[in-house]
C-alpha cells in the first residue's frame, strides 16, 4: 500500500464553444471592475471581441507577451497595470500568456481569468516558469493559480496544426510525468491515464481533419486534466531538461517537449516498468517510448532538438546546467546518462524498445 496525500487547488472552469461570451459575466462575479487584457497580436480580433464585451472595464491592453516569461517582460507588463490600477488580468492565449499571467498575480495579487487557445494546460497550475539572465526556473504559490479558466473550444479551430501536435505532446508530458512521481496518488493516476488515452485518440483525428471540434474539445479536456496533474505532484527530469533547453538556448517551448518526452520515458523506464506498462496500454502500443515516439512521426511533429535549432556541441553545458540542482526522480540522475538522452533527442532517434 502507497500513502499518499492530496491537495486539489480548485479553480473555476467554464467550458464549451462561445464560452467567451461569459467573461464579463466572470469579471463580476469576482467584483473586478478594471481588466488588463493580455494577448499576442496574432489573437487581436480575439482580444478586440473580448474588449468590446468587456466595455468600460478595460482599462489596458498588452500585446508583448513572449516564451518562457522573461523578468524584464514582466517589469513592463506590470508597470502599465499598476499605472492605470488594474485589478483582474484576462489573458488570452498559449502559455506565453498565461506565464505572463501568472507572474503578475504573484507580484501584485490580480485575479486572473485565463482563456487558453493552445493544449499548454499550465492554467490550471500554481506553476510560474520564469527566465532571468539566461536561466529558468520555476516556483509554485496558491497566489499564482488563476481564480477562473474560460475554455472555449471555438477559439482551437484555426490553431495551426504543427502548434496542435506540439501543444498537445506537451499537455501528454505533463501526465506522464505525474505518473511517475514521488506524489503521484490514485487521483491524479486516474487523470493521467485519461489525458494519454485522449490525446493517443483525439490527435491523429484531428491531423486528418483539424476542424473537428469534437476531437478538438477532447484536446482541450485533456490539457485542463494534465495541467491538474501537474499541479498536484512534483515536476522530474523532464521538465527540468526542457526548462533548462528553453531558458538557456532559446528553444521553442513545445516542440522542445515533444522531442524530449519519449527519450525521457525510455530514460525512465528500467525504474518504473509498471507505469510504462500502463502508459502503453493507453496507449494502445507495446512498448510506451517507442509509441510516443511514433505518434509525434505520424502526426508530423518535430523529433530532433538539431531541427529546433540546438547545436551538438551545446549538450554538454545543457547536462551541466539540468544536474545543477536535485530533482525528485525514479532513476538516478547522472551526467553520463543525462548526456546520453540529450544525444539520443539532439539525433532524432527512435527509442530502443525496452
Amino acid at each position: 500500500m502507497k500513502s499518499f496525500s492530496y491537495d486539489a487547488s480548485p479553480a473555476r472552469i467554464v467550458f464549451g464553444r462561445g464560452t467567451i461570451d461569459t467573461i464579463a459575466e466572470e469579471v463580476r462575479r469576482l467584483g473586478r471592475s478594471r481588466v488588463m487584457v493580455l494577448a499576442s497580436r496574432r489573437l487581436n480580433a480575439v482580444a478586440a471581441a473580448v474588449t468590446a464585451s468587456l466595455g468600460d472595464m478595460v482599462v489596458a491592453r498588452f500585446d508583448g507577451a513572449v516564451m518562457h516569461t522573461p523578468i524584464e517582460v514582466t517589469t513592463a507588463a506590470l508597470k502599465l497595470a499598476e499605472s492605470h490600477h488594474v485589478d483582474v488580468v484576462v489573458a488570452i492565449g498559449g502559455g506565453s500568456a498565461t506565464g505572463l499571467s501568472k507572474a503578475l498575480a504573484l507580484r501584485a495579487g490580480f485575479d486572473q481569468i485565463i482563456v487558453p487557445t493552445t493544449y499548454a494546460g499550465s492554467e490550471a497550475t500554481p506553476v510560474l516558469g520564469e527566465t532571468e539572465n539566461g536561466r529558468k526556473t520555476t516556483r509554485s504559490s496558491p497566489h499564482i493559480k488563476p481564480e477562473t479558466v474560460v475554455y472555449d473550444v471555438d477559439l482551437t479551430r484555426d490553431l495551426p496544426l504543427g502548434t496542435t501536435v506540439t501543444s498537445a505532446v506537451n499537455a501528454m508530458a505533463h501526465a506522464v510525468e505525474a505518473l511517475y512521481s514521488a506524489e503521484s496518488n490514485p487521483i491524479t493516476d486516474s487523470m493521467a491515464i485519461e489525458v494519454i488515452s485522449g490525446i493517443a485518440r483525439a490527435l491523429p483525428s484531428i491531423v486528418d481533419d483539424p476542424k473537428n471540434l469534437e476531437e478538438r474539445a477532447e484536446l482541450l479536456q485533456s490539457a485542463w486534466l494534465a495541467g491538474t496533474c501537474l499541479g498536484t505532484v512534483g515536476m522530474g527530469i523532464h521538465h527540468k531538461v526542457c526548462h533548462t533547453l528553453g531558458g538557456s538556448f532559446g528553444l521553442p517551448h513545445a516542440p522542445t517537449h515533444t522531442v524530449v518526452l519519449p527519450h525521457a520515458m525510455a530514460f525512465y523506464a528500467s525504474a518504473v516498468p509498471e507505469v510504462m506498462s500502463r502508459i502503453a496500454t493507453a496507449l494502445g502500443v507495446s512498448d510506451a517510448a517507442t509509441g510516443v515516439f511514433d505518434l509525434v512521426t505520424a502526426c508530423g511533429g518535430p523529433t530532433s532538438l538539431r531541427e529546433l535549432g540546438m547545436r551538438h556541441d551545446q549538450i554538454e553545458k545543457a547536462v551541466e546546467l539540468a544536474t545543477s540542482a536535485a530533482y525528485p526522480n525514479p532513476r538516478e540522475i547522472t551526467a553520463a546518462g543525462l548526456n546520453e538522452l540529450l544525444d539520443n533527442a539532439w539525433s532524432g532517434r527512435r527509442p530502443a524498445i525496452g
